[in-house]
């Protein structure tokens, strides 16, 4: 009877055995494929990525946005066999908050983001800890080898890989990676393990932009300087040649670093105050109405009025500068002395109609289309009302808005032989395969004649040889320039203490290779021949050296 037993319970285990092996030989061999493919199913993912963007360079190739292998250090919390010490550890060595950590540490989640961008300190003790759970791993990220430098209109890139400002967002189709598909492998555990097999990704196209790096660093520079003394809030240097449009510098005070934009806790800091900030720009404005009413052959250089000091228009009455009084004066020096009722005097000689046309021409209605994210104009609606006032007062620059970007592409076509070029900042795109293609460029479009061009020039020279810009005259070269000191609209009427001062100027006059503008608001001088101007020269000569550029006379 027990051997009977013993016989029954081996038959049963070998029936048993017998059942097994064929299980397993059914799910190893004969269904393995299945199987293996469920496996792969819930082990494998694949993932859209896209190529790394493209770079971004000065003209002389310095590089001003570019790519960059970053570490950051995750958390799996199911692995982690200490919690709590992991938790100390962390909040020691990477500086995170300890709450944050103990809610990732008791989180489900299989994944959670501990700290990006980490510093090499801190990757040598994550590395020399190897905590369980806290997992390095790399990823490309966005970086400016520059810095501050021309920050505004670089703009940066968000945690998506999404231009923001600037070229980055203006280009950001072109800048922008190609997508692909990553293979990404993961354990029994869920956590990953290896990605591989990137296919069909292409790198973004490469930005050579106009910008001049020695010239944007000493635009900047020099801004930060002088800030010191005239206590400016902000200011803005645009630096063009004339003939073509490149912008050779874009230069803001105050701006950031891109690479730290998060720090950043006022936005406005992202504001390019050349392309989006509204002004009226004052006296600089003047040598445009003149061009106007000499284009159109109502007035010349030599025509001369009578200044009182003041003139009425319905029942307003406008007022030169400090309540002077000059007498008879011709129209040069009306711009030498950056006398109000000269220009209006001039715009009432060409007309209300026909000032208005030119200020069409100059593009004061219109955006510029450089090609920077964000550019802004304004409609100047109360000035198309038609009222006399407003014309008038619009010949000096005041009761008239524009941007900067704006004014100086109009002096273009004052320093161009009258053809106004439109700024651009990109000069070339170099595809993945190391292709170039240059922008193409619309042609500088007629506004006033050459020999209008000239006589304007002429008068502005005068301004650098015996008028308020005398501070930007540099020995041996003939600079045309013009001063500006205009009021700052304050609830309903101007201040009576805040201005905005420009300068704008080329060189050499006669055939200038760059031209400058200079806006300061509201330093603490009583008017830009002792702000502007001195900023001006700097940079000016500067450049001069920079180019070596021959003189005009010998001195």
């Amino acid at each position: 009877m027990k051997s009977f037993r013993s016989h029954l319970v081996l038959a049963g285990i070998l029936l048993l055995g017998a059942a097994i092996v064929g299980r397993l030989f059914s799910l190893q061999i004969k269904q393995h494929d299945l199987y293996q493919a469920w496996a792969q199913g819930q082990q494998k993912f694949f993932a859209s990525v896209s190529g790394s963007r493209g770079e971004i360079s000065f003209a002389g190739g310095e590089k001003l946005a570019t790519n960059s292998a970053a570490k950051f250090v995750y958390l799996a919390p199911d692995e982690v066999k200490d919690k709590e010490k992991t938790k100390n550890i962390l909040e020691e060595v990477l500086g995170l908050d300890g709450n944050e950590l103990q809610a990732k540490l008791a989180g489900s989640n299989s994944y959670e983001l501990l700290k990006d961008k980490l510093s090499n300190e801190e990757i040598d003790w994550l590395e020399r800890l190897d905590l369980p759970g806290v997992h390095l791993s790399e990823e490309t990220t966005r970086i400016f080898p520059q810095g501050e430098l021309v920050s505004q209109t670089i703009g940066f890139v968000n945690a998506e890989d999404q231009g923001q400002y600037g070229l980055e967002g203006y280009y950001q189709n072109i800048l922008e990676g190609e997508s692909g598909v990553v293979e990404g492998e993961k354990g029994t555990n869920g956590f990953l393990l290896l990605l591989e097999g990137l296919n069909s990704t292409q790198k973004g196209k490469d930005l050579i932009l106009t910008l001049d790096y020695q010239i944007q660093f000493e635009a900047e520079k020099i801004l930060k300087q002088y800030s010191q003394d005239l206590g400016y809030k902000s200011a803005t240097i645009i630096v063009m040649k004339p003939d073509n449009g490149e912008v050779l510098a874009v230069a803001n005070y105050p701006n950031f670093n891109p690479n730290n934009y998060g720090q950043e806790t006022d936005p406005a800091i992202f504001q390019n105050t050349a392309i989006q900030k509204i002004f009226e720009p004052g006296s600089v404005f003047k040598p445009l109405t003149m061009a106007a009413a000499i284009q159109e052959g109502k007035i010349t250089p030599q025509t001369t009025y009578v200044d009182e000091g003041k003139v009425k228009i319905g029942g307003s009455t406008i007022y030169n500068f400090a309540n002077r009084q000059y007498g008879q004066q011709t129209m040069t020096q009306v711009i030498e002395k950056s006398i109000n009722t000269g220009a209006v005097f001039a715009e009432q000689q060409l007309g209300s109609d026909l000032f208005l046309k030119y200020l069409e021409k100059f593009g004061f209605f219109e955006k510029t289309d450089v090609d920077v994210a964000g550019e802004v104009f304004s409609e100047n609606k109360e000035f198309k009302k038609g009222y006399e006032i407003n014309f008038a007062t619009a010949s000096f620059g005041q009761g008239i808005e524009i941007t900067p970007i704006q004014l100086i592409k109009a002096f273009c076509a004052i320093a161009n032989g009258g053809k106004m070029a439109n700024p651009h900042l990109v000069k070339s795109i170099i595809d993945k395969d190391g292709k170039i293609e240059e922008v193409s460029l619309q042609a500088p479009k007629s506004i006033v004649s050459s020999n209008t061009s000239s006589q304007v020039v002429s008068m502005m020279i005068s301004v650098v040889e015996n008028g308020f810009g005398k501070r930007a005259k540099i020995p041996g070269y003939y600079i045309a320039g013009k001063t500006g000191t205009a009021q700052v609209p304050e609830g309903g009427t101007y201040s009576s203490e805040k201005t905005i001062q420009s300068f704008i100027g080329f060189a050499p006059a006669f055939k200038p290779k760059f031209l400058i503008l200079v806006k300061l608001d509201n330093p603490k001088s009583s008017t830009a021949e002792y702000s502007a101007v001195p900023i001006f020269h700097d940079l000016a000569k500067y450049i001069i050296d920079l180019w070596q550029i021959p003189p005009d006379y010998e001195y």
